[in-house]
């Protein structure tokens, strides 16, 4: 039976004839143009070409194999996009990783790594080399253009359809190549000029294979079970059901009425339609669903893994990861690149060896920043990492395995023995290095006449064992520990008899005896003796020193009666305040990250992931962005967190106030009064800011296709309007806190103090507040401002626009 490949494609291989197909014949020696492919020993093998590729229809396999086959086009695209964005490198040895040398400026780097001719940059070209190569059986054809000095200047694609290999009769494979141009010229070009890449058909050379060949019945199957559907939506389009009537009464205008409604369409798909039956008659005919429309699920399933399996391209490399764990889809991109794409991009790269001869440099596309190839490698040094955790190999060995540079020192030669780590010396030098023995265990070298002197401070004990000496040791020591611990107690004044001469007790008791201080009976008489013979003072209690160190702070007062807050005041507030702003937000954005992931936010949603065909868990809901952020709960932690920072500075700021007005660092209630008010106001904000965070994850569900696209906006949400939140933040709390402590301590003071409003002068500072500068009024009196009343600058209570970003300050002094 004749060969074919996609059979409804009919005339793909071969041209259309008027009449009967044609037997297809095998020609054997002599048939069609033959060539010579050895001559040995006076016997001659000869082959005939049977034009495997010749009919092979470039135009017809592009426009039909794989512009129509989603499956196809994706393999194609999987395959061939590496090879367009990955590197070009030269070098030779080395391993599967790095070469050992590599050349940096060779004229095919700059072809195939920059632009390879004047019309192509390089991946563009690699692409298309790649993608020809995987759907032509004749192969791949790259034009060599070279200056007059031999150095490559340009490759050129050549169209597979228009370029034929002539086989030469008298002895060589190849005789030339004959190039059709666009306006039907025919050019011969040389061997050398041309590179033939082509994956090697079994026994044809001038034939390639592609997979598209061996997939074409499933792309066929694929193609048409589509055609069938989308015609039979065309063109039949039932309702969902039929309901039968008597219509013998029924006017004929009426029932032409109703039968009009059974026109074929898509748009009137699964209604149900009442038709006519007859007298007395009325039944229902259910035509929802039938088995031939069931088949296209598994005709269509089928086919795509049929085509996906002849490219070699597991259906997560294509962009459908469901149903798959993560480990599995990285298993699959593994196997992807370990069995198609590395095999793949070698004989693309091999094709250009040739130009090197015979000294040892090769081409290759450089994979090493490709995270799947690391997998077989991160594999390896975990077990090494185990290996080495229960001392079966050393730190060099695993440094090896690891593809690292040993160390080469006795440490990492050693052994480590678990689960003390103790050292296993390689030989008798690293022994003497480590300090340690080589006879004390089975299967070590023990330490003879060569081995060396041995290790520094056991030379005379027992010739050398750590073991002698440490048992030459123990014979100079008490018996128990319990006993000399006895003995050492016992010559404690008061203690009863002393212990015999020679011991360590005794030598204990003898050096007590001679010193000259008391040995009290526990550490609280030590304690007390020390603070006796102590001649400096001694505060009661940590408090009173941490209020000395306090007063002993240098303040800035002006004119010698007053207190004014500096820059460096808010500045330091404003640092705080920011830092940890900056730490809430970081973990608020992870929390809510973690909360998109939760599968209690996804169930129910478009963004759940099915078990199983059983699941029905997902729905077209969107999420619920209020619930995944959860203002109320940051807005209250939002003020927790910043509660202390604010209460100390305003502690501190209404202490320095007291001390400069009255002599007194009290503070009054209202000063915490004014951190409070601070932190809950940037709790609000907060609660605003995730609002907007909401918001923005309800309009992005329009158009996020999956959780990641969610998680993205997210991420993009915080990196934009986290450093203005921070800012506005720290600056209004500070200005807040530090003006309203200051404000209740001078209150506070009595009704002689009065304040001027002192401004930084600077062109932030807006006009309202600079018409004030150097305006004083007594303390509690408030400013007008624009017809609003401000108690201090940044009053809370004042409107937004008359505060924010305002960094003014009071200057205090009594009257």
């Amino acid at each position: 039976m004749p060969r074919q490949f996609l059979p409804a494609l009919r005339g793909l291989l071969l041209p259309r004839q008027p009449s009967a197909a044609a037997t297809e014949t095998k020609d054997f020696a002599g048939a069609g143009t033959p060539y010579v492919s050895m001559t040995y020993a006076g016997v001659t093998n000869v082959w005939g070409t049977e034009g495997r590729a010749a009919g092979w229809d470039m135009d017809r396999v592009i426009q039909e194999g794989y512009e129509r086959s989603i499956w196809t086009f994706k393999s194609v695209e999987a395959i061939s996009k590496h090879a367009g964005a990955l590197s070009i490198e030269i070098g030779r040895g080395g391993d599967e990783r790095r070469f050992a040398e590599t050349l940096t400026d060779h004229p095919l780097l700059r072809v195939l790594n920059h632009r390879a001719n004047p019309l192509e940059k390089a991946p563009v070209f690699k692409k298309r080399l790649s993608a020809q190569l995987l759907l032509s059986k004749k192969g791949a054809f790259v034009e060599k253009t070279r200056s007059r000095a031999g150095t490559i200047t340009r490759l050129d694609l050549l169209p597979p359809s228009r370029v034929e290999p002539i086989p030469d009769p008298h002895g060589d494979y190849l005789s030339h190549f004959e190039f059709t141009t666009n306006d039907g010229r025919v050019r011969e070009l040389d061997p050398e000029r041309v590179i033939w890449l082509r994956d090697p058909h079994p026994t044809d050379p001038f034939s390639g294979i592609s997979p598209l060949e061996a997939a074409g019945l499933s792309v066929d199957l694929d193609n048409k079970a589509r055609v069938y559907n989308i015609s039979f939506i065309d063109n039949d389009g039932r309702p969902g059901g039929l309901v039968g009537i008597d219509v013998d009464g029924v006017d004929p205008r009426e029932m032409e009425r109703i039968q009009r409604r059974l026109a074929p369409g898509a748009h009137h798909a699964g209604e149900l339609t009442i038709v006519g039956t007859g007298p007395g008659g009325l039944n229902y005919v259910d035509t929802s669903a039938r088995p031939r429309e069931m088949s296209y699920e598994t005709l269509s399933a089928t086919s795509k893994g049929e085509i996906l399996a002849a490219f070699g391209v597991p259906e997560s490399i294509v962009g459908n990861a469901s149903e798959r764990t993560y480990a599995n889809a990285d298993r699959e991109e593994w196997m992807f690149w370990d069995h198609t794409e590395l095999p793949h991009l070698k004989m693309l790269a091999s094709a250009f060896d040739d130009d090197f001869g015979d000294d040892g440099w090769t081409v290759r596309f450089n994979t090493s920043g490709v995270q799947a190839l690391e997998f077989p490698r991160r594999q390896a040094r975990a077990e090494a990492r185990e290996e080495f955790n229960a001392g079966l190999i050393t730190i060099d060995e695993y440094r090896e395995i690891a593809q690292l540079d040993p160390f080469g020192v006795p440490h990492s030669r050693a052994l480590w023995i678990s689960p003390q780590k103790a050292p296993v010396p390689a030989n008798p030098q690293d022994a003497a290095a480590l300090g340690v023995g080589t006879d004390t265990g089975a299967g070590m070298p023990a330490l003879g006449p060569d081995s060396g002197p041995p290790p520094e401070g056991l030379e005379g004990l027992n010739g050398g064992s750590a073991a002698a000496a440490v048992a030459e040791a123990r014979s100079d020591a008490p018996e128990d520990a319990a006993a000399a611990v006895a003995a050492a107690r016992a010559a404690v004044p008061g203690a009863p008899a002393a212990e015999a001469p020679g011991t360590a007790a005794a030598a204990v008791a003898e050096a007590r005896s001679e010193s000259t201080l008391a040995v009290p009976g526990d550490a609280a008489d030590d304690v007390a003796r020390a603070r006796q013979s102590y001649t400096g003072t001694e505060p009661g209690t940590a408090a009173a020193d941490v209020e000395a160190a306090r007063d002993g702070i240098e303040r800035k007062a002006l004119d010698g009666d007053g207190y004014e807050v500096t820059d460096e005041d808010f500045d330091a507030v404003s640092n705080a305040v920011a830092a940890a702003l900056t730490a809430l937000l970081a973990r608020q954005q992870g929390v809510i990250v973690a909360r998109l992931r939760a599968p209690k936010i996804r169930k129910h949603t478009r963004y759940w992931e099915p078990d199983g065909p059983g699941d029905q868990r997902r729905s077209d809901q969107p999420v619920d962005g209020d619930r995944v952020v959860s203002a109320a709960r940051w807005a209250e932690e939002t003020t927790q967190t910043l509660m202390p920072i604010l209460q100390q500075a305003a502690t501190a700021t209404a202490a320095a106030i007291g001390q400069a007005l009255t002599g007194t660092g009290t503070v009054p209630p209202a000063a915490i009064g004014a951190a409070a008010l601070s932190a809950s106001q940037a709790g609000e904000a907060v609660t605003t800011f995730l609002a907007e965070l909401a918001e923005a994850l309800q309009d992005s569900q329009h158009r996020a296709d999956t959780l990641e696209d969610l998680v993205q906006t997210v991420s993009t949400f915080y990196s934009i309007a986290t450093p203005e939140l921070v800012a506005r933040l720290a600056e209004s709390c500070a200005v807040a806190t530090v003006n309203g402590a200051a404000e209740a301590a001078a209150e506070y003071a009595g009704p002689d103090v009065v304040r001027t409003w002192i401004t930084r002068g600077d062109t932030r500072v807006r006009p309202a507040h600079r018409a004030l500068q150097g305006t004083t009024l007594p303390a509690g009196t408030p400013y007008t401002v624009d017809g609003f009343s401000l108690r201090y600058p940044g009053d809370p209570f004042a409107p937004i626009a008359l505060t924010v970003n305002c960094r003014c300050r009071l200057h205090y002094q009594t009257d």
